[in-house]
């Protein structure tokens, strides 16, 4: 099975040898028969530990990233705390971009840094300035987010990685916006990726769930003792529909991207808009590294209004289809305000978003429909 598709079908998910179901069964039980004391069958014992449904998923996002192993966790936060410990110790440094998702952010500076790990959040797209820093503080875990959220900022995965390398330096991808099915982390260079499923894998916001993606088997054993022992494992329930929506992923990417590429150009000329932040764009300062480490540009864009922060609140209450909630890449489409919603917690930091900055998670709809209701909500701006 060499194709996207056909692996996101597929990987994982035999037919029951039992009753021969397509769908492999939900294994709703926390603990398993044995035969004899300390040899489970098939190797599962108690669901903390493993769950037949939970290693059908784990099974496909590492056949999708092109992985060695892959976990799965109750969430995305839950996924990347699991790899910063199996990783890092006290006195070990983490490099992080200056437009990180605010809440990696915050556990790092609100959690790591009291257990005794400092960190430095740079311009990841000055490979002169990485080189510097990396040269000089030796970090163990260089962690980048590309595109990034919701700046829409992209880094050039292998020019990072291959300085990282160079001094030792594991290269962690969060690759929750672009996924595997429009970029490939581990081709770039990357030695283990990140995920939030609850967005673009799970795809329809009704499930919240994260996973780490290894293409290594030392760093596969660190990462599954702890999440063995620590437990924050996703149910088998949410292994089941995560796997569900990742039937689809291929599909909804390209819809996605394509509408969100429509809006994008459509965007840059209204006169409410100052400047629209999407890797698909020609005006955007990184397109050609876009084009070449992505295969489309995704769902996530970014707008900045002309008039300033009252203009961006208001914008929040003017859309119809646009549903005003935190959260992205599910099948509909949302509206939000991150400087006081999902990045309010970075207020003040050097993460900080502009207060005159929405994001829109651009869905499946028809993007007719889509581009009327995001067009009558900024002409209303201006009759206010």
């Amino acid at each position: 099975m060499t194709g996207f598709n056909t692996r996101a079908i597929h990987a994982g998910q035999e037919p029951d040898r039992v009753t021969g179901a397509v769908v492999p069964p939900l294994y709703l039980t926390t603990t398993f028969r044995q035969d004899v004391p300390g040899e489970p069958l098939g190797g599962f014992e108690y669901s903390r530990c493993a769950n037949p449904t939970r290693s059908a998923l784990e099974a496909n996002l590492a056949s999708l990233e092109g992985g060695t192993h892959a976990y799965s966790f109750a969430s995305g936060m839950a996924a990347e705390d699991a790899f910063l410990r199996a990783t890092l110790k006290p006195g070990d440094h983490i490099v992080l971009g200056n437009d990180a998702y605010a809440g990696t952010y915050r556990v790092i500076d609100n959690i790591l840094v009291p257990w005794g790990v400092s960190h430095s959040c740079i311009d990841f797209t000055d490979l002169a300035h990485v080189a510097e820093v990396i040269s000089a503080t030796k970090p163990r875990v260089v962690r980048i987010e590309t595109p990034t959220n919701p700046m829409m900022t992209i880094v050039d995965v292998a020019g990072v990685s291959a300085i990282a390398h160079q001094h030792g330096a594991l290269v962690l991808v969060d690759n929750t916006f672009a996924t595997p099915a429009l970029q490939r982390p581990f081709e770039l260079g990357a030695d283990a990726i990140v995920h939030s499923t609850t967005k673009y894998l799970g795809g329809h916001s009704d499930v919240i769930g994260g996973a780490v993606v290894v293409n290594n088997d030392e760093l596969a054993e660190k990462v599954a003792q702890i999440q063995n022992w620590l437990g924050a494992v996703s149910s088998p329930f949410d292994a089941y529909l995560t796997l569900r929506g990742i039937k689809t992923l291929g599909l909804r990417m390209g819809r996605h991207s394509s509408n969100a590429q429509t809006l994008a150009e459509a965007l840059e000329r209204h006169p409410a808009i100052s400047r629209v932040l999407y890797p698909g764009l020609a005006s955007h300062p990184l397109h050609d590294v876009a084009r070449r480490q992505m295969s489309a540009f995704g769902g996530m864009l970014s707008l900045q209004l002309a008039s300033g922060s009252a203009a961006a609140r208001a914008l929040q209450t003017r859309t119809e289809l646009f549903i005003l909630a935190p959260s992205l890449g599910g099948v509909e489409s949302l509206i939000e305000y991150p400087s006081a919603m999902t990045h309010q917690s970075v207020g003040g930091t050097v993460l900080e978003v502009p207060d005159n900055l929405v994001r829109l998670s651009v869905g499946i709809e028809n993007i007719e429909d889509l581009l009327a209701d995001i067009t009558q909500a900024l002409d209303s701006l201006s009759n206010r």
